[in-house]
């Protein structure tokens, strides 16, 4: 198979063995891959994959075809349509899977959105719902909300019937928010000047949290899922005690496969359904072939993106 290869600090694609099933796993034949925030540091070596993982092949999360399944595996999911967030190597040409962190791709969704959805609103749908426990009526601020995270956590939210008020670093993309449900767009400065909120989906770091302290409701739950904005800053204790908020992070690709088993169910129950009925949909930045990873990971790390970099993949 090829494969996208982190080399001295570089990307290479390099020819390397196809995967082999172990008992309860699949091998899928890849046609998207997205590209996220965590490969843009393994690739820098700051955040290396999981043991079990491949070490120099990235990739968070992939979609393609189920093309071999291992001996404990129903042998109907060959040649299903599927997505998948996994541990590491989904940006090659096949990708190792347990069997039960499959999702399957609705029909009418082309590769190009599937190779972007699992990650997205697995970690979103993660952060917003089982962390924070988002309710009808309740206030959410959502900082970073351009990026691929931020733009499911709108959907989501908006279909929980809660109260958006998205954050990004400039105002070009907040008709396109506004467009996927968010009720209010603002920008980071402004965000001292809003209401108390609930919940808040931390999704850049220092940057947004330490003016975000400020607005917390009582009871608020603050859930940081990124920290490309800084990961130190000063935190209002006195305010944390009067609000009696909570303040909690999170990350997937770091728990066991039972955690990430019962997080994908979740994700299967709830989410794919509004997926298969274009509830919920995966906006595009661009997209790239494998071959052009490294100019794709460059396009990922300029800001001013909206929605997910997806790297194609010919079979």
């Amino acid at each position: 198979m090829q494969a996208v290869v982190i080399q001295e600090g570089k990307l290479q694609i390099v020819e390397r063995d196809a995967p082999v099933p172990g008992p309860d796993e699949v091998v899928v034949a890849v046609r998207a891959a997205g590209i996220n925030a965590a490969d843009l540091l393994q690739l820098q070596g700051i955040y290396p994959a999981p043991p079990g993982w491949p070490v120099d092949i990235p990739g968070l999360e992939m979609a393609g075809i189920v093309s071999a399944v291992g001996r404990d595996v129903h042998e109907a999911l060959l040649g299903r349509r599927v997505c998948a967030v996994v541990g590491g190597g989904a940006q090659a040409t096949h990708c190792l899977v347990p069997a039960e962190h499959l999702t399957f791709v609705p029909e009418q969704v082309g590769w190009s959105e599937a190779g972007g959805f699992a990650e997205a609103f697995t970690t979103a749908h993660d952060g917003l719902v089982t962390q924070a426990g988002l309710r009808e009526g309740e206030r959410v601020l959502v900082s970073g909300a351009s990026g691929g995270v931020g733009t499911a956590a709108v959907q989501i939210a908006n279909r929980l019937g809660a109260h958006i008020t998205a954050v990004t670093r400039s105002d070009v993309h907040h008709e396109a928010l506004r467009a996927l449900g968010a009720d209010e767009t603002i920008t980071l400065g402004e965000v001292a000047g809003i209401g108390h909120v609930d919940v808040v989906l931390e999704l850049v770091g220092a940057a947004h949290l330490a003016l975000a302290q400020k607005v917390l409701a009582p009871f608020a739950r603050v859930v940081i899922i990124g920290v490309g904005g800084g990961s130190r800053m000063d935190l209002d204790l006195l305010n944390l005690m009067a609000t009696r908020a909570t303040l909690t992070g999170s990350t997937l690709r770091s728990r066991s496969r039972q955690e990430k088993a019962e997080v994908i169910a979740r994700v299967n129950e709830e989410l794919v359904p509004l997926w298969a009925s274009d509830q919920l949909r995966v906006p595009l930045a661009q997209t790239f072939e494998l071959a052009d990873a490294a100019a794709a990971y460059e396009h990922f790390a300029r800001p001013g993106k909206f929605g997910k970099i997806v790297l194609l993949v010919e079979q």
